[in-house]
């Protein structure tokens, strides 16, 4: 869990979910880019280590990795390959990926270039190349979302109702955080923007919606995974 005095309020990540990999063949040479969700240095360096052993007869594991809501920790590594032709080009393609039209805010992403070579020389330029190619190709096809600090909001009513308020609440926009049931009733949590207007226009809603008979309690805030819009999944 990031700590909650970070000054951004959002970021783009990898979705919750296994490693993405994506193969590209150039010039006879694999390039095996893996992607993962890590949210700490050493999540992002144990990414490094089990690739070392999966592919142990590789001749570079070359890696680059951006991890906190405000970008602070940034690494790379060339694995061996002449300095500055693979970690650096690795990073920037991470760092300078467009999530939105002049928006690059990518991070909690560790990546790992497995190569195994194919006998032709490449040369500094092909290789920044190719590393760079690997990364961002990887990028354009694995699946993204928006990670928001929002504030949490709890709404209690009885079991029988929470379900249609439920569907209700995200049929009208609203973004669900996770459940929780007791003996007397349900507690759905909404999770909104951190402002008074928006915390205010959801307790709106909740009595629209229930006749008055429920009201939304702020709660804490939390980094929530939301869709990525439209047409940005793809790095455009």
């Amino acid at each position: 869990m990031h700590e909650q005095e970070s000054r951004a309020t959002a970021y783009t990540t990898l979705a919750a979910g296994p490693d993405f990999r994506h193969e590209l063949e150039i010039k006879r040479s694999r390039f095996i880019t893996v992607l993962r969700r890590a949210a700490t240095e050493d999540q992002a360096r144990d990414l490094v280590a089990g690739l070392r052993r999966e592919f142990h007869d590789a001749r570079h594991h070359c890696s680059a990795f951006i991890i906190g809501p405000d970008r602070g920790i940034q690494r790379s590594s060339d694995d061996g390959e002449p300095s500055g032709t693979a970690g650096i080009p690795m990073l920037e393609a991470l760092a300078k990926r467009e999530t939105a039209p002049g928006v690059a805010d990518l991070s909690d992403v560790s990546a790992v270039v497995v190569r195994y070579f194919g006998g032709i020389l490449l040369g500094a330029g092909g290789l920044v190349r190719a590393y760079s190619e690997s990364v961002s190709s990887a990028l354009s096809l694995a699946p993204l979302v928006r990670r928001s600090r929002l504030r949490v909001c709890a709404v209690d009513v009885p079991h029988a109702a929470a379900g249609r308020l439920e569907n209700d609440l995200r049929a009208a926009g609203f973004t669900m955080a996770p459940t929780s049931y007791g003996a007397q009733g349900t507690v759905l949590r909404v999770a909104v923007a951190d402002e008074a207007g928006a915390i205010a226009a959801a307790a709106e809603r909740v009595q629209v919606l229930t006749a008055g008979s429920a009201s939304l309690t702020p709660e804490g805030t939390e980094w929530i995974d939301e869709p990525l819009a439209q047409g940005i999944a793809g790095g455009r």
